[in-house]
């Protein structure tokens, strides 16, 4: 089911607190859990018929994420909360198990590789024992910038922002920001080295003529 963003923050105001990053009560609104019942049964039929109608599948992930780009490709299974507010640039491909815990605004630029197995969370609960049992949580937004490649199993934490031009190693656990243009790996992930001209694979002709590391 199509659903307006706009008017949702009007109706509801979860919709409006999970887009604010205020502090809410998932279990408890009225809302917000349908939303992800939706956005989770799409997931099931898409991850469910892609082999045997691809066009359908790709309708449906169209209507689930209506901020898609031209020419992003995925492989299932794709599990998301939502799809509403989630951006993805222009051919963008997104490799087989994709997670997308919790909604908010989240963005992933063009040209990016998104590896297996890659996991975006957006959700911070309260650390306090009271109100963590009463389901106090607060969504943290996870930019991903344009041309970045993140490598298979790695998690994206909440609030963190992957600059332009980023590779991130398989496995890593980014927990703060990682400025544009560098490789970075690790648990936590931390920066390793910048990309430069170097990487433009100059040895090897027929790939690196006219290529920079942008």
């Amino acid at each position: 089911m199509a659903h307006d963003l706009e008017q949702l923050k009007q109706d509801h105001p979860d919709v409006a607190k999970l887009f604010a990053d205020d502090w809410l009560q998932y279990r408890k609104s009225e809302i917000l859990p349908e939303l992800t019942r939706e956005a989770q049964s799409t997931c099931d039929r898409i991850n469910r018929i892609y082999f045997e109608d691809t066009a359908e599948a790709e309708r449906l992930f169209r209507e689930l994420v209506p901020e898609a780009g031209e020419g992003v490709d995925f492989r299932p299974p794709i599990r998301l909360d939502y799809g509403l507010g989630l951006k993805i640039g222009d051919r963008t491909f997104i490799n087989m198990d994709l997670l997308i815990v919790g909604g908010g605004p989240i963005s992933i630029g063009s040209d990016c590789l998104i590896g297996p197995r890659v996991s975006i969370y957006t959700p911070n609960h309260a650390i306090a024992r009271k109100p963590r049992l009463e389901g106090w949580q607060h969504n943290a937004d996870v930019t991903i910038g344009n041309n970045v490649w993140l490598g298979g199993n790695v998690v994206i934490c909440p609030g963190v922002t992957i600059g332009d031009g980023c590779v991130i190693g398989a496995g890593s656990v980014v927990v703060k920001d990682i400025p544009p243009m560098t490789f970075a790996a690790g648990n936590p992930c931390r920066v390793i080295r910048p990309i430069t001209q170097e990487d433009s694979m100059a040895n090897f002709p027929e790939i690196a003529a006219g290529n920079t590391p942008l």
